[in-house]
């Protein structure tokens, strides 16, 4: 991922709502949520909403599907996986005292 796309993505994120938005899509998995289900979970206008999910579409994090008359949203989890791959590719690599990231435990 390229500095100026990894700072975007980032601003996008930086905006309380939208980092609602998408932790709530990325919870939800693969399968996604329905709009209308999004918009419950999270009790903000349809219009806000709406609007929210076109900064994370336009920066690639969110795709939207339609099946059938519902219109679902999915977190695009290859990016983020980009995304955070940027952010810790060098993690203390000019250091010898490194930190160790966290592994994902099961739960």
């Amino acid at each position: 991922m390229e500095l100026s796309k990894a700072a975007d993505t980032l601003k996008e994120l930086g905006h309380p709502t939208r980092l609602s938005v998408y932790r709530e899509l990325v919870k939800a998995g693969h399968e996604g949520l329905p709009v209308g289900e999004l918009q419950k979970r999270l009790e903000i206008p349809a219009s806000t909403l709406s609007h929210h999910l076109s900064s994370l579409i336009s920066v690639s994090l969110v795709r939207q599907e339609r099946k059938g008359r519902t219109l679902y949203c999915h977190a695009r989890y290859e990016n983020l996986e980009a995304l955070i791959t940027f952010l810790t590719e060098e993690c203390c690599s000019g250091t010898d005292d490194c930190l160790t990231l966290p592994q994902k435990t099961e739960k």
